[in-house]
């Protein structure tokens, strides 16, 4: 009965989704390139922060990043804290240079500043970590946090485990298809503000019911006693020499890597572009940056309160990291709450996976299709292209998710998988905007060059790239020092082979640039906030362990 109570609540909430994103888009226009891929450029700013928010969290934030807590402890939040530093950078350098273009992909403005192959080269490196990675991890990972928490088992009578990790694959798959192919970027924005608000109330009672059970009947309060006083030696935010990020790692490898995801990732920032102006775009941008602030109430918190409860009070000594947050959502959730918070889940894997897939439709389209293969077609045919590349690209990453079955660490793999296109893509845009004389066989040099390096780093030469690692004092190092590298390739070639005339950005009259005026005053406040929390929660002493 009490699996039935909670399919009921997550239906409900699910069809509620969709019916408001219906009603609220059914006369958008989704037939011109503007209208689909960029909503009309008439994104506000609480669209553009719910948007932001859950496109970033899916299964590899609530079960990822909460397992790593629980094995770690507060630490790991550097990953949200980080985010926020990233988000100041997009509201204040590249948003402004981005919307003065005009651009729809990041490969668009690679072209305005550099050439047509290099933008070619960049498209090409982004559908195939898409297709490769980015889709198939995020349809798998929804599958199996949805697993974790709806008793599909019982509810459909499949045995095998195999059996459904498909079907939640194709389910999912298939919603969020249905999202992105026929609504666009408006209905995916919309449909991303509902369930992002839900996600944030359902993230917080996690943590509210969390505290409660620790209280064991005394009330929240007592039970945050509890875990602080209990827990005193894992709400630390400092990472030491063995954490899974050590705190000098922050300043190279995690820092790129944010920067990367929240200033030049298309599947991220397409949102920001489709801002109906500047001023909109910024409070947009700095809005998300506040919440994820919040980010480590409900998603460190939660996987530290799972290691207390379970395995330092004995409950379950032999729980996984991997396990921990679903297995702290049943334990605290009434059914009827489960099904809800289920539903929310639904919404931050469907977010993911829509945005991204819309996103891939418009690299294909506007920079392929248009770009390379009919550069004379009509709007019509490059919306129908995007419709039919994107059906066929949820087909194959939906046969491909499943494969996954039985990969140790997955939230490990999209890490290090990650970093072979986060770095070189990265530090050509932004070496692009910065020196005005990089010539285009620079930045062509090192995208290819920078992703080829990387790669044969990770799989051809695995035992150097792990020497070197520990020589340099981690994985993380080692990215910061390619980025640098390619950075100092870059500069040397501007002075020695300069392009023939200094690159001027010209506007493209698109949207108002006309920035926020309360931009600067809300950044800086921020960026106090950020290190009064590292100040806050912070035990330096972990840095040199031989004087503990």
């Amino acid at each position: 009965m009490n699996a039935w109570w909670t399919l009921g609540s997550f239906l409900l909430f699910t069809a509620a989704v969709a019916v408001i994103t219906w009603c609220k888009t059914r006369r958008e226009d989704v037939k011109s390139e503007t209208g689909f891929f960029l909503a009309g450029r008439s994104l506000t700013w609480p669209v553009i922060a719910g948007s932001l928010l859950l496109t970033n969290l899916s299964t590899e934030q609530l079960v990822g990043l909460n397992g790593d807590a629980f094995s770690a402890g507060l630490s790991v939040m550097v990953w949200e804290v980080m985010a926020v530093l990233a988000l100041l950078g997009m509201a204040l350098f590249f948003l402004p240079r981005f919307l003065k273009s005009g651009i729809a992909t990041v490969p668009q403005m690679l072209e305005i500043r550099f050439d047509r192959t290099t933008k070619l080269i960049c498209n090409l490196i982004f559908l195939a970590a898409y297709a490769t990675i980015l889709l198939p991890i995020i349809l798998y990972t929804g599958a199996q946090g949805l697993l974790g928490i709806l008793d599909v088992r019982s509810l459909t009578g499949i045995e095998s485990q195999t059996a459904l990790v498909w079907l939640m694959v194709w389910v999912v798959g298939l919603i969020g298809s249905a999202y992105a192919l026929f609504g666009g970027l408006r209905s995916v924005a919309v449909s991303d503000l509902l369930n992002g608000l839900g996600l944030l109330i359902g993230g917080f009672m996690i943590t509210y019911f969390g505290f409660r059970l620790l209280g064991d009947g005394q009330g929240a309060v007592h039970g945050y006693d509890v875990f602080r006083t209990e827990m005193a030696d894992r709400l630390n935010s400092i990472g030491g020499p063995d954490a899974p990020v050590p705190f000098w790692e922050i300043f190279t490898g995690v820092t790129v890597i944010n920067f990367f995801y929240w200033c030049t990732n298309q599947q991220i920032i397409q949102r920001t572009l489709a801002a109906r102006n500047l001023k909109e775009g910024q409070k947009g941008v700095l809005c998300c940056a506040f919440l994820k602030l919040l980010g480590p109430l409900y998603l460190v918190l939660p996987g530290m309160m799972a290691y207390y409860y379970f395995v330092v009070l004995g409950k379950s000594p032999e729980l996984r990291s991997v396990e921990a947050y679903g297995t702290l959502v049943r334990t605290v959730l009434p059914p009827w709450l489960a099904g809800f918070f289920c539903a929310v889940m639904v919404g931050a894997i469907l977010s993911s996976f829509n945005s991204a897939l819309n996103s891939t439709c418009t690299l294909f389209s506007l920079d392929l299709y248009k770009g390379c293969l009919r550069r004379k077609a009509t709007e019509l045919e490059v919306v129908r292209s995007g419709k039919y590349f994107g059906v066929c690209f949820a087909i194959i990453s939906m046969c491909v998710a499943p494969l996954l079955i039985g990969k140790d660490s997955i939230f490990t793999y999209l890490q290090t998988m990650n970093g072979i296109y986060f770095i070189p893509i990265f530090s050509v845009v932004l070496m692009g905007l910065l020196n005005r004389r990089v010539p285009a066989a620079a930045a062509k040099t090192a995208l290819i060059g920078g992703c080829v390096f990387i790669a044969l780093c990770y799989f051809v030469l695995p035992k150097w790239d792990i020497d070197l690692c520990a020589k340099w004092g981690g994985n993380y190092h080692y990215l910061g020092i390619v980025f640098v590298l390619l950075l100092a390739l870059m500069q040397i070639w501007s002075m020695v082979a300069p392009r023939r005339e200094v690159w001027e950005q010209q506007p493209s009259g698109d949207v108002d640039l006309t920035p926020w005026r309360f931009v600067w005053p809300v950044a800086i406040v921020i960026f106090i906030m950020i290190v009064a929390i590292y100040w806050c929660c912070g035990d330096f002493s972990v840095l040199c362990p031989a004087q503990q």
